[in-house]
């Protein structure tokens, strides 16, 4: 696995401190008279020249070469002359001394100070060419840097996606070249997908709260490129590509790159259209990090409405749902079933926060109850939509957990709850009734069995109790073990345990006689009833 991209440094363009440590200028003796505090300027360009009024023809950025037979006589021209190439922007003023000046002029001196330009005189004659090609070769050689940066990050991508990543795998990679907060919002503004740099930077906000805020703030130094897509005219827009300097400043290496991100991100969008999918991924992370306690419950509710979801004062509903058994949706048949769900529960006649999770299969959402409404109620219409989102996918019914009413404090422990009950769920397969929905109350010591299913004493546990009557399953009919089951089921009693088995009286009563000799126990006997139910539950986890 390869190491994480570098942060790019803050600039993009060679330095004033950098450009008087290249020989040609180094020669000249130079000699920082005032802005010392501001060396770090980038410089864009180099420049000669003696015309008095040559900050006209400047652009900013420059550095700007002089023997000083512009500056003036007077000291009014003077100051005029430097004032203006401050109020232009250039980088740093360099006055050779001996043609025109033995020292530089107060009124050169102090003005250059009060206006906080950086100033530089000359000791030692150098050719004025020679500085321009070293600069001008030290810029050139910066730029290539630059475009190496940008390719390495493209090339980085483009290895997330061809490994299988998708979006947010880039956008991680992309947040964390640039030290910033990375965001993918569709054309009409809703936000696709936000990530941040891993780590996050010590008191770094999360990344939605950075949205929220400044989203609209106009942050100066931000990058904002667009994801071309398809459309009626030539300059279609698909999705923009946001990144908020809110840790670190962004350099132009950033911008090459975030334009080379924005063409991989068109073609990925372009070929698997999953905006929907990706919303929900990042949904998805949202409500982990709500179960997984990194977001405080206070800050909780006003990320949520950056993410679209706007319940009302009533409880909060934590709902999994997993695809049945072993049959996780191939990556790309998530953008499928991601679509289908959201449709589907669409019509539930509640808000819903739908989220995706690849990485351990899992669809969790969070459901806002009125007030004066029944859980079961909602449970019901949810669970159906979910089932019936599943099957326009060609995904098999999945397994729906729904947990207890929450509030925002409490809802990142309902969503873990309900999360491992609907893997003790999926692990027990055939073992447990086929629901619409499960209530999380009634799991809870399927999951405590479940958590327990790699240690050995479990199956030992296991082995112990029903041992004989496995074995002789195996090799003899009629198999003991549904009577056995069932019994249990129906809590001890005959006349309905008869019943569903479609046995007669006499033949049950044989039936559990050889069940409790084989065993050795008394099946009316309290203590081994609850020891032989635990034994069956803890069947289906250990296999």
């Amino acid at each position: 696995m390869e190491p994480p991209l570098p942060p790019a440094p803050p600039q993009g363009a060679i330095t004033v401190a950098r450009a008087l440590e290249l020989p040609a200028l180094r020669r000249g003796l130079p000699e920082v008279m005032t802005g010392a505090d501001r060396l770090h300027r980038p410089v864009r360009w180099v420049h000669a020249g003696e015309a008095p009024n040559i900050a006209a023809l400047l652009k900013g950025g420059e550095l700007l070469l002089t023997t000083g037979l512009g500056v003036g006589d007077r000291p009014a021209e003077q100051r005029a002359f430097v004032r203006g190439l401050a109020e232009r922007g250039i980088a740093a003023l360099v006055v050779e001394l001996g043609a025109r000046f033995t020292t530089l002029p107060a009124a050169v001196v102090d003005t250059a100070r009060s206006c906080g330009l950086p100033l530089v005189q000359l000791h030692r004659e150098v050719p004025f060419v020679a500085v321009t090609e070293e600069i001008h070769t030290e810029l050139v050689n910066e730029h290539y840097a630059l475009l190496r940066r940008a390719e390495e990050v493209h090339r980085r991508c483009t290895e997330v996606l061809l490994g299988g990543g998708g979006v947010p795998e880039v956008l991680r990679l992309f947040a964390g070249f640039t030290g910033n907060p990375v965001f993918l919002e569709a054309s009409d503004g809703r936000l696709l997908y936000a990530a941040g740099p891993e780590p996050a930077p010590p008191g770094a906000a999360d990344p939605l709260q950075v949205w929220d805020g400044l989203r609209a703030a106009g942050l100066p130094g931000r990058v904002v490129t667009d994801v071309p897509g398809t459309g009626p005219g030539p300059g279609a827009v698909r999705a923009r590509l946001s990144v908020l300097p809110v840790n670190a400043p962004l350099a132009p290496v950033h911008r090459i790159a975030a334009d080379r991100a924005a063409g991989l991100l068109a073609v990925v969008l372009l070929q698997a259209r999953q905006e929907e999918e990706l919303a929900a991924r990042g949904r998805g992370d949202f409500l982990t990090d709500l179960a997984e306690d990194r977001l405080d419950a206070a800050d909780a509710a006003a990320q949520a409405r950056v993410l679209g979801f706007r319940p009302g004062p009533g409880p909060l509903l934590p709902v999994v749902m997993r695809p049945a058994g072993d049959l996780v949706p191939a990556p790309d048949s998530w953008t499928a079933l991601a679509g289908a769900v959201h449709r589907e529960l669409a019509g539930v006649g509640a808000p819903v926060l739908l989220g995706v999770r690849l990485p351990e299969g899992r669809v969790p959402l969070l459901v806002g109850l009125r007030e004066d409404e029944e859980r079961a109620a909602v449970a019901d219409r949810v669970a159906a939509a979910l089932r019936a989102g599943a099957e326009r996918a060609s995904c098999r019914p999945p397994v729906v957990v729904v947990g207890a009413p929450a509030t925002w404090r409490t809802a990142g422990a309902g969503l873990r709850h309900a999360a491992e009950a609907a893997g003790a769920v999926a692990a027990a397969g055939q073992g447990l009734p086929d629901r619409p929905w499960h209530d999380v109350r009634r799991l809870d010591v399927d999951v405590l069995l479940w958590r327990l299913r790699s240690h050995g004493d479990l199956a030992a546990f296991v082995e112990r109790a029903l041992g004989p009557l496995l074995a002789h399953d195996a090799t003899s009919r009629p198999p003991l073990l549904p009577t056995l089951e069932t019994y249990l089921a129906h809590a001890g009693r005959k006349a309905e345990t008869a019943r569903e088995l479609h046995l007669n009286r006499q033949t049950l009563y044989d039936r559990l006689g050889r069940i409790g000799k084989l065993l050795g126990t008394d099946l009316e006997d309290p203590e081994a009833v609850l020891s032989l139910g635990l034994a069956l539950r803890a069947r289906r986890h250990v296999g």
